[in-house]
């Protein structure tokens, strides 16, 4: 069976394997949007509301709010109480 397609396909013309051909990349073609059709389609309100995902910091999340007299004395609060793959540290 597999030699009889192998045999009608090297009797395809040209023609009709470049018509193939394009038929097959529209079916591709047409997939690749329907992700961005379907983006296309939703409000900007789901977009913002999906685009920020909330990541917990230790320490930075555990309490409301920190305020500092200057910047020295802050940088010195996180290089002493931050762990270092938050991105904190001066090294």
């Amino acid at each position: 069976m597999a030699f009889d397609q192998a045999q009608a396909a090297l009797a395809m013309s040209y023609d009709q394997m470049m018509a193939q051909v394009d038929s097959m990349a529209d079916v591709e073609q047409s997939s690749e949007w329907e992700d961005f059709d379907a983006a296309a389609r939703r409000p900007i309100e789901q977009h913002i509301r999906n685009s920020f995902i909330h990541t917990y910091k230790p320490v930075l999340d555990d309490a409301e709010y920190r305020s500092f007299e200057t910047m020295e004395e802050y940088r010195h609060w996180c290089q002493e109480n931050l762990p270092d793959w938050l991105g904190y540290s001066r090294d």
